[in-house]
């Protein structure tokens, strides 16, 4: 059974929730999160990236960034800014997205869970990442971005979550993006009791996006039972979402150089492993084992051979088998986390993205079809890890709408 318990969120004073909210810390490099600073001061990633409260000379990493951090929040607080809930309770957080609705409940859930594989990861973390989020919420007390997590639908949450939102919402704005972001509140004892019950039914929760934010608040849990301060740290706040209100988009590849390769032997040697045609518009993949491809200005229609696909839950990937056949055994990028010849394009971003890569900076760029959330299920289930990069999930939940002191 899982364990998610209510809690009493520290909030936006209603009225500044759309001037506080923030994409999460980590799509923004220093001087674009600099940038979004200027212009809103009032921005919760003030809070979430300190340094930009500096000069460019104060390292990312120093003290008196995240002491900053510790004495914006409580400043916040004082001026009436963000204001702490009167009880604990859980959250329905709703977010629209080209008119499709993603919702999904706050609440915290448990460090324990997490390390006895009740909720389950399908990622590695580096410890590099990890070490500034480990300081930021030890520092402040306090946690600033709910860790994103799915569990598999079933009709009770379905028909709660529907009459919830029927409701009028306790925030309702729209981002700078054009995304629409709606949260009411479940502070209803009966209500609560029922929340807690949904999910200690079930046997598995799965991190969908977060797994950085996640290790670093269970190291922080773990570092503070060691100093005998167990508090709050047990737990870690989380927007979880049914299966069904999830959209995962494509995660695709551009590549700097055609590993010694001209154009004709590229696609030669890349018959091998797939079914090549020529398209003349830009190939969107229709369905899992297809790949879009765009090289020497012009776009491929690529479909891997049945010879080359599996039915093993990582190698299976569509991921995998580019990376298997043509990026590690055509191109030699072996480590692509780390191989500079590589790089990943979300695909909120869109085909042209792409296009202007290869036309700029890069040789060749692939398109995936996006992998599926039962996919992520069933690599999670198998206690097996995912190529890098394989899931972009749209939209951010957004950061400084909730925080869990602990």
């Amino acid at each position: 059974m899982a364990l998610v318990k209510p809690f009493a969120a520290i909030m936006p004073k209603l009225g500044m929730e759309k001037l506080i909210a923030a994409l999460p810390y980590d799509v923004y490099n220093r001087e674009e999160a600099v940038e979004v600073v200027k212009n809103n001061p009032d921005s919760f990633l003030r809070i979430d990236r300190a340094e930009t409260n500096f000069g460019p000379e104060t390292d990312t990493y120093a003290d008196c960034v995240y002491d900053k951090a510790k004495e914006l929040i409580n400043t916040w607080i004082e001026e009436g800014r963000l204001v702490k809930q009167d009880k604990p309770m859980f959250y329905i957080y709703q977010e629209i997205m080209n008119g499709r609705p993603q919702t999904g409940i706050v609440g915290c859930a448990s460090v324990a869970d997490y390390e006895n594989n009740i909720i389950k990861k399908h990622e590695n973390t580096l410890a590099a990442k990890e070490a500034d989020r480990i300081r930021h919420i030890d520092t402040t007390n306090m946690q600033t971005g709910p860790i994103f997590l799915a569990f598999r639908s079933n009709k009770e949450i379905d028909a709660f979550l529907a009459q919830k939102t029927a409701k009028k919402p306790y925030y309702d704005f729209i981002s700078e993006d054009g995304i629409t972001h709606k949260v009411w509140l479940v502070d209803d004892d009966a209500e609560i009791e029922s929340v807690e019950g949904y999910f200690a039914a079930m046997n598995a929760i799965y991190i969908a996006d977060g797994h950085h934010r996640c290790a670093s608040a269970c190291k922080v849990s773990a570092k503070r039972h060691i100093e005998g301060k167990v508090q709050e740290s047990d737990f870690f706040m989380s927007v979880l979402f049914p299966e069904n209100q999830l959209k995962i988009m494509d995660y695709n590849r551009v590549v700097k150089d055609l590993n010694g390769y001209d154009v004709a032997t590229f696609l030669e040697e890349l018959e091998t492993y797939c079914h090549i045609g020529g398209s003349d518009i830009p190939v969107k993949p229709a369905k899992k084992g297809q790949v879009g491809m765009y090289l020497d200005g012009q776009w491929f229609s690529l479909e891997f051979k049945t010879e080359y696909l599996s039915d093993d839950p990582v190698e299976g990937l569509d991921v995998s088998i580019l990376q298997k056949y043509v990026l590690d055994g055509m191109l030699d990028i072996k480590d692509p986390k780390n191989d500079k010849r590589i790089d990943f394009v979300g695909g909120i971003r869109g085909l042209e993205e792409l296009e202007r890569r290869v036309n700029s900076d890069c040789r060749v760029a692939f398109a995936m079809y996006p992998t599926d959330i039962n996919e992520l299920f069933d690599v999670a289930d198998a206690s097996r890890l995912m190529p890098p990069k394989s899931t972009w999930f749209e939209p951010k939940l957004r950061s400084g709408l909730f925080l869990h002191s602990i």
